[in-house]
């Protein structure tokens, strides 16, 4: 009973921590991007990398330990293992740090090295691994040190409130709601383990005021079975390559995955994602990351396709993380030269949408 009392005593502190940090970092920036050519249609960025441990996926580590906490997976000694290609595992290892737990993420091979540095920074630990081997040795690791597998792939979808609690979905449509289109045409949202977009497609249902205009549209990259699934509905579609975006795009279909709730994707290029975020530093004055590219690309030609109908109207998106985590990657023009990736068609795809 003692110890019973004593692991509850640390639990209730461990959530006053989270809370407290929540309180303290509980929403983002909203920029209005106004775009030459697009006199009728805004372009919104929510800013998700001014969180604490730099990315949208805060968010997801905050839930994913409410989650184990209220669920009784993680206690004082507990260790917490996480797969991840890197902004997950460098919130989690903010939140291990916060509450004094040991933490160790797999990573795939070929992980951004700042991603790295920022996980370690943290105190926590590194395992790379082939990007197909992440989740079996995650799970290895875990039950061998007796300690709690995350699993952000399966539990992203079910750890968040999408119906409310200041969650992404809640927090963009308020701070909508003073603008000249305060009800979006398009939400976009590229993905990783799916949680967001399914957070944001639950709420648009939830909200009937939004259903009736607001539509999702997911947006995957090159090296990833989002799109397919999503068309065939397949749910043991697997590949063998890596996205070369990294936090978005997977091998194979995550729980967290929802088809129903999303109104549409389009597929994005590789060297389309990435030429936008080159051109996207020119409009704010900052550098983002490669699922921001990706982003921002499809919201550009949904734009195109609202003023090609003569509709006024909005498209809402994300920055995901900042760039500065990939200096050594995408604004590396020789890692681009040796990845194949050719931007300047892209750049000029740009300049023709927004003349």
């Amino acid at each position: 009973m003692q110890d019973l009392c004593g692991e509850r005593q640390w639990v209730c502190e461990a959530m006053q921590r989270i809370n407290a940090d929540f309180n303290r970092s509980a929403d983002t920036h909203l920029i209005r991007v106004d775009l030459p050519g697009f006199d009728d249609q805004a372009l919104y960025l929510k800013d998700e990398s001014i969180h604490p441990s730099g990315s949208l996926k805060h968010r997801l580590a905050r839930s994913l330990y409410l989650y184990g906490l209220c669920n009784g997976m993680i206690g004082p000694d507990t260790v917490v293992v996480e797969s991840s290609s890197g902004s997950t595992a460098v919130s989690e290892a903010y939140f291990a740090r916060l509450l004094g737990l040991r933490f160790i993420a797999v990573l795939p091979e070929g992980t951004a090295q700042k991603k790295i540095d920022q996980i370690r920074f943290y105190g926590a630990e590194t395992r790379a691994v082939p990007a197909t081997d992440i989740y079996a040795e995650a799970e290895r690791i875990a039950s061998e040190l007796g300690g709690h597998y995350m699993d952000q792939f399966t539990f992203a979808e079910r750890a968040t409130d999408w119906r409310g609690n200041n969650n992404i979905a809640e927090s963009l449509f308020a701070q909508l709601s003073l603008e000249e289109h305060a009800i979006p045409d398009w939400v976009v949202m590229s993905a990783g383990t799916g949680g967001t977009s399914a957070t944001i497609g639950r709420f648009i249902r939830y909200r009937g005021d939004l259903s009736s205009k607001t539509q999702l549209c997911v947006a995957d990259p090159e090296n990833s079975v989002f799109y397919d699934h999503y068309v065939t509905r397949d749910p043991d579609l697997r590949i063998k390559g890596r996205s070369r975006i990294e936090g978005i795009g997977r091998p194979r279909v995550e729980a967290s995955f929802q088809p129903r709730v999303i109104d549409r994707m389009m597929q994005v290029p590789d060297a389309a994602s990435l030429a936008t975020i080159h051109w996207l530093e020119g409009m704010l004055g900052r550098k983002c990351g490669g699922s921001t590219g990706t982003n921002v690309w499809a919201a550009l030609h949904l734009m195109a396709e609202m003023r090609e109908a003569g509709r006024a109207g909005s498209v809402a998106t994300l920055i995901c993380d900042g760039g500065e985590r990939y200096l050594d990657t995408y604004y590396n023009p020789g890692w681009l030269e040796a990845q194949g990736l050719d931007l300047a068609p892209h750049l000029e795809a740009i300049a023709r949408l927004t003349a």
